[in-house]
């Protein structure tokens, strides 16, 4: 069923739904603690003013139909199955009273072609009564999954507090631990090419997530996006800022990461989309199909697949 060179979403979800689905995305209104005060109020100089949510439909527990049937016409009527992840997106999706991400989680999983919900958040944002909250729908909705999206990006301290992420390291294995003691799902995000970053700070990322008890990966391109701080450090140093300028030295990195990437693991993302109108660089990555078939021939040329160059720790 897999006819590519990697554990992918779509074969994940076809070999155990018989069917395709698609991620509805959703903006449920929330905020982020990098945005409200809390931590800061800029957010991670690379996410734009959307909470990286750009594309996602506004929706509310009142008007939940009409914002997921708008998160669903914006699939471009590409669809052909029924079944679709109500995808909470935008912004940090654990970050708000106990009573309304209550009543957001629950009008998604009600919905009878929704199979269940993915909810994008930071580690430090899971309070112990969120996590209750998660594994009481886990029982009432004992046919629909609830997957967990932390935001990783990198493991490299120095480069944490250049993006201004806001949490150390222990505190994602804690958070990883925690969701798994509950049997919840974890997907983390990594930023390919950050500034500072090389081949051996995406390896280490790779041999960290391998290590740990992560079910899926986010392998994302880092995007300059008009309006972030990350675009003003761009116009004044370019080669520095976005060191994956070429499409080439991309696709070689991420190959390398995908091969050193643990073979059971599901990549959900090897590039990302970005909106044309905010995106300053790398300009290749808006034809997000031919950096895919890109991939592809070039895993294909050089005999690579997923786990090809993995170790499992001792």
């Amino acid at each position: 069923m897999n006819q590519k060179p990697y554990y992918s979403l779509n074969t994940y979800l076809k070999s155990t739904y018989g069917e395709k689905i698609y991620k509805a995305a959703l903006n449920a209104g929330l905020s982020c603690p990098n945005r409200d005060g809390t931590l800061g109020r800029g957010g991670c100089i690379f996410c734009s003013r959307g909470g990286s949510g750009d594309f996602a439909a506004q929706i509310s527990p009142e008007e939940f139909n009409a914002g997921f049937e708008a998160a669903r016409r914006r699939l471009s009527g590409k669809y052909g199955g029924m079944k679709f992840i109500a995808y909470f997106q935008a912004y940090t999706n654990t970050y708000g009273p106990l009573s309304y991400l209550e009543a957001i989680y629950e009008r998604a999983l009600l919905e009878e072609n929704v199979a269940g919900i993915s909810i994008a958040t930071r580690p430090d944002c899971l309070p112990d009564e969120v996590l209750a909250l998660l594994a009481a729908l886990k029982r009432r909705f004992p046919q629909k999954f609830i997957w967990i999206e932390l935001g990783l990006q990198t493991v490299n301290e120095r480069t944490a507090s250049f993006i201004r992420r806001g949490y150390p390291l222990p505190c994602f294995e804690s958070a990883v631990s925690s969701l798994q003691e509950l049997s919840i799902p974890v997907i983390a995000h990594l930023i390919l090419g950050l500034p500072g970053e090389n081949r051996e700070d995406t390896l280490n990322a790779v041999s960290y997530l391998n290590a740990l008890p992560v079910w899926g990966v986010k392998l994302q391109l880092l995007h300059i996006l008009r309006g972030t701080d990350l675009e003003k450090l761009y116009l004044e140093r370019p080669e520095e800022i976005c060191p994956l300028s070429q499409k080439e030295d991309y696709l070689d990195l991420l190959i390398d990461a995908i091969e050193h990437l643990r073979p059971d693991m599901v990549i959900h993302r090897v590039t990302g989309d970005a909106p044309k109108s905010l995106l300053i660089a790398p300009k290749w990555s808006g034809d997000k199909r031919g950096v895919l078939n890109s991939l592809h021939g070039k895993m294909k040329e050089r005999s690579a697949f997923q786990g090809r160059l993995y170790v499992p720790s001792d």
